[in-house]
């Protein structure tokens, strides 16, 4: 006799399916199954081949680090984690079926290829008669809630957050952690973690990863609480500049799940509430998470947003043909131009960079370089531990000029004022590109500009000429025409 067939149904467990939401607290689908009574299985799934966008190696690194997490705090509630790779449509069925659960549940996700996959395992546990339950947990409110007065999805942002703020004062309270859990205690395989070689091997570019990042569901908590203590009130002055260290560093642990976005906004408000922060610094980066909002919302409407541009007239436009020694000097950070080549080497020592240097960088690839925004797109989906499906394709689609509510194609950003404007103390530059350390600051952003100060042997010249570089860019958005005026 098999073990589903023997149980009560009192004894037949819940399954949890776990995706990019690797928390306990504040976790609607875990918090109903750890409320139901029975015994609970956490299942992950390393999904492979299905039509969803594989993880890039930083987000493999971290993807590892926070599943080690989870499982040693489910192992502090009496539970455990269970990992299965491959398609989820076979597996979750089928751990279903072997356990004789009686209810699967999960937190809901937004990309069209998850959802699909998730429509076709509902329809088959329903089939076999395993009840289903699935919740809101990833964003403040479900695409489909926030549109238009035409009932159409928003293309601009200011609308939509306008829309959308006010349901910040009507958030409802997530579920707590729970404090102990059922442990199923049938047979049930699990992959090894360490047999999916998250980690990488040749070249292992780890180490920087792991000095400066801290993964999981307790490291989310100590980030959250080191910004609203310290970063909160310096938010809206500092943010556009790197060295300040004014950003929160939640977006990895957003990404993953590993703290509640509900919660993240709870923190700063109450925060903004009990001290006198500057005026709006709480509001700043609210609006920020807005934007993370904004982006998932459009991937949910316009699904192919990592490969399509949003705006059709873009279609047309004359990208340069792919330049390998180009492109190798921007992902090594070898442009010559100071505040590009800093932000792309912190990209590769940490798996992050400052949002106003994304910014930068991402305008010299798809502007002074002219390439494909989508070349871009991807070295960033491989290196960055914040990349996800919504938020990395969005903001390069804004600063190319595609997007929705994106920045204008000609506007062009002068590296070297920016470098100016943004590090005038040259002190994130010389973090990242130690060559440089030596200058002063007036010339730290004009390396070789100075009769004194000749650019240090090894770091390259210019790449390219800012202001050559910034006509061919107006002349070919120039030829786009009229479609020009539709963007």
């Amino acid at each position: 006799m098999s073990h589903a067939s023997a149980a009560t149904d009192t004894d037949r467990p819940v399954l949890v399916w776990l995706r990019d939401d690797l928390r306990l607290a504040d976790h609607p689908a875990f918090a109903a199954a750890a409320e139901s009574g029975a015994p609970v299985i956490s299942l992950y799934v390393l999904e492979e081949g299905t039509p969803r966008r594989p993880l890039g190696g930083a987000s493999r690194w971290w993807l590892g680090r926070s599943l080690a997490a989870l499982a040693t705090d489910l192992a502090r509630l009496g539970g455990r984690l269970t990992l299965r790779r491959g398609d989820p449509g076979t597996i979750v069925p089928a751990v279903a079926a072997s356990t004789g659960a009686r209810l699967v549940t999960w937190n809901r996700r937004y990309d069209r290829q998850g959802r699909a996959i998730d429509d076709d395992i509902e329809a088959q546990l329903r089939q076999r008669g395993v009840a289903v339950a699935h919740f809101a947990g990833a964003l403040i409110a479900e695409p489909a809630t926030v549109t238009s007065k035409s009932g159409t999805p928003f293309r601009v942002f200011t609308p939509f957050w306008r829309s959308l703020a006010p349901r910040l004062d009507t958030l409802a309270e997530p579920p707590p952690r729970p404090r102990g859990l059922r442990p199923y205690d049938g047979p049930l395989a699990s992959d090894r973690l360490d047999d999916w070689q998250l980690q990488p091997t040749a070249p292992d570019w780890s180490s920087g990863l792991a000095g400066r990042w801290r993964p999981g569901e307790a490291g989310a908590q100590a980030r959250l609480a080191a910004f609203v203590d310290h970063g909160l009130g310096r938010y809206a002055a500092e943010r556009d500049y790197p060295a300040c260290d004014a950003v929160s560093g939640l977006s990895p642990h957003l990404r993953f799940g590993e703290v509640a976005v509900a919660r993240v906004i709870a923190a700063v408000r109450m925060t903004a509430a009990r001290q006198a922060l500057p005026v709006g610094s709480a509001d700043k980066f609210l609006s920020e998470i807005g934007w993370r909002e904004f982006a998932w919302h459009t991937l949910s409407h316009f699904p192919d947003l990592a490969i399509a541009n949003f705006q059709p007239a873009f279609d047309r436009f004359p990208w340069a043909p792919t330049n390998d020694r180009l492109l190798s000097a921007w992902t090594g950070g070898r442009t010559g131009y100071p505040i590009v080549d800093a932000g792309m080497r912190e990209l590769w020592q940490t798996g992050f960079m400052h949002n106003r240097v994304r910014m930068i960088a991402a305008s010299f690839l798809t502007k002074h370089l002219r390439l494909d925004w989508r070349t871009g797109e991807q070295w960033f989906w491989d290196t960055l531990v914040d990349a996800d499906p919504a938020s990395n394709p969005f903001g390069w689609q804004w600063v190319a000029g595609s997007g929705a509510d994106a920045a204008p194609y000609f506007r062009v950003f002068n590296p070297t004022l920016q470098g100016e404007t943004y590090d005038p103390e040259g002190r994130y530059v010389r973090t990242y590109v130690p060559e440089l350390r030596g200058l002063p600051d007036r010339l730290i952003h004009r390396p070789g500009s100075g009769d004194l100060f000749a650019a240090p042997t090894g770091y390259p010249p210019p790449i390219v000429d800012h202001a050559a570089a910034r006509a061919a860019a107006l002349a070919a958005f120039a030829s786009l025409g009229d479609d020009k005026h539709h963007l």
